[in-house]
């Protein structure tokens, strides 16, 4: 391992592979319930280091939100199970993974200073230019993140980047150069067409789609449920004397502006100060009674209500019920939460676990997915059998950065078409893209490029990690052993 390590040292760079730490404004996506065993809560260990449910929820998240811009706010669950989000948000949490072991085997580590000097640095959490404490911690608490688990998880996302830095490539030698010259200074004219799998028409017999389910019935299960109840705290409104008003005011004028940022004046600001006491105020009774609650101690006219839902059919927001979610038997109460008409507490009663559906349960569903699958196939067979005598798109001369002059492909397929075209070693053939999409293809003619100097060395050394990555990847995986506990992906 080390004498690899070694040799490839400076080939090494730093890519796609790592996540970023702006998940910061990312927002919940859900992406189905599975399975996680009894690994404490894991979905995966990868040599010493376990990979977690919230973990892999914000790696499919942050995927999903980067999936979302690409398709201009149109892209949606099913898309997303189509392209793999949850085989590549996991895939992306393993690769880090690996490399966290390597990183404890050399003794790195991320020290505090280093931690602030990137935290200071981040524009979100500055006012009038400078790091403000407050807005840092106002900035986590919308987002639902503790400083600790926020500063845990920068220092993670450090000690990654440092790790793959001190591999990373720092230059092309001169016959690397020439090399690289010869890859990245061809440019092809191709022939190609597009196949999607609504192009092919099948019908599900039920015979079909009963064989499917028994092969994969394990992942087809119900939801799990919630039995709770819950009491309500009422909005108050109650009357203020003027020194009470006055005294609010003057603690938090800074925070009363109108649209132009102007400080309102106090007769102009009073009803938004009385709204904020009676928040308070309201706030305060929904505590009392949260304490109440937990003593088995409510007045008797107050008698809570019974709901019982899975997440599908929650009567919460979609945060309330990801709350909900979290209590258990040992901690089955929620401290107040501000709703719409004023606050909520919540008990829970029982948890329903998920099970494996009947067939009859999940027939619409299991048809869907076996239809996806068998019209896969089916494309791949259609591509098999045409992509010698296809007539398709006939393109400009391209290199392997220009997917926009791919007429009829979206930017995320033309570059994902290019890089595989450009690793090919195929005149003809066709290419399967992680949105189950197929591109068939011919090589008419190949030119090199008038300027056969590499302009942009982060190209070559963006190729040169794209080559090397996979190398590194395979070595770490035969060091650390990877367990996946997490079933259906």
């Amino acid at each position: 391992m080390i004498t690899w390590m070694q040799r490839h040292r400076k080939y090494l760079v730093i890519t796609i592979w790592i996540s970023t730490i702006a998940f910061i404004g990312a927002g919940f996506v859900g992406w189905g319930q599975y399975s996680y065993g009894d690994k404490a809560g894991a979905v995966a260990k990868v040599g010493d280091v376990s990979i977690t449910a919230a973990e892999l929820q914000k790696s499919y998240s942050n995927l999903f939100n980067q999936y979302n811009q690409l398709f201009q706010g149109k892209f949606d669950e099913k898309q997303a199970q189509q392209f793999g989000l949850q085989r590549q948000a996991l895939r992306q949490l393993v690769n880090q993974a690996l490399v966290l072991n390597l990183a404890e085997s050399y003794g790195l580590t991320v020290t505090d200073e280093e931690l602030w000097n990137i935290i200071k640095s981040q524009p979100m959490f500055s006012k009038d230019g400078s790091f403000d404490k407050t807005v840092y911690a106002e900035a986590l608490k919308q987002n639902r993140l503790t400083i600790k688990e926020y500063e845990a998880s920068m220092k993670k996302e450090l000690l990654i980047q440092k790790t793959l830095y001190l591999l990373a490539s720092r230059g092309n030698l001169p016959i690397e150069t020439k090399t690289l010259e010869s890859a990245l200074g061809v440019s092809d004219k191709i022939s190609y067409k597009l196949l999607t799998p609504q192009e092919i028409t099948l019908s599900a017999d039920e015979a079909s789609v009963k064989a499917f389910w028994d092969k994969h019935q394990k992942e087809f299960k119900t939801e799990p449920g919630y039995s709770i109840e819950y009491a309500t705290q009422a909005p108050l409104a109650l009357s203020y004397s003027d020194k009470e008003v006055n005294d609010y005011y003057d603690m938090n004028r800074q925070s009363m502006k109108d649209p132009s940022g102007k400080i309102l004046p106090l007769n102009e600001a009073k009803a938004m100060i009385v709204s904020a006491l009676n928040d308070k105020a309201t706030e305060k009774e929904a505590l009392r009674l949260y304490i109440d609650y937990k003593k088995g101690s409510l007045d008797s006219g107050i008698t809570p209500k019974k709901v019982t839902f899975s997440a599908s059919t929650s009567p919460f927001d979609p945060e309330l019920t990801k709350e909900i979610a979290g209590l258990s038997e040992q901690k089955p109460f929620l401290k107040p939460r501000k709703i719409e008409n004023g606050y909520i507490i919540v008990k829970l009663e029982k948890i329903n676990p998920s099970r494996v559906k009947t067939f009859d349960e999940a027939k619409t569903e299991v048809s869907s997915l076996y239809l996806n699958e068998a019209k896969k196939t089916k494309l791949q067979e259609l591509a098999q059998n045409s992509y010698k005598t296809f007539s398709g798109t006939v393109s400009d001369f391209l290199t392997r950065s220009e997917g926009a002059k791919l007429a009829g492909l979206s930017g995320t397929e033309a570059s994902e078409f290019l890089t595989k075209l450009f690793s090919s070693k195929q005149k003809q053939g066709f290419i399967t893209l992680e949105s189950g999409n197929v591109i068939m293809y011919n090589v008419l003619e190949q030119k090199l490029l008038q300027n056969k100097t590499l302009a942009d060395e982060n190209a070559a050394a963006k190729l040169k990690g794209d080559l090397l990555d996979q190398g590194l990847i395979k070595s770490l995986e035969s060091k650390y052993p990877v367990e996946i506990y997490v079933e259906g992906i």
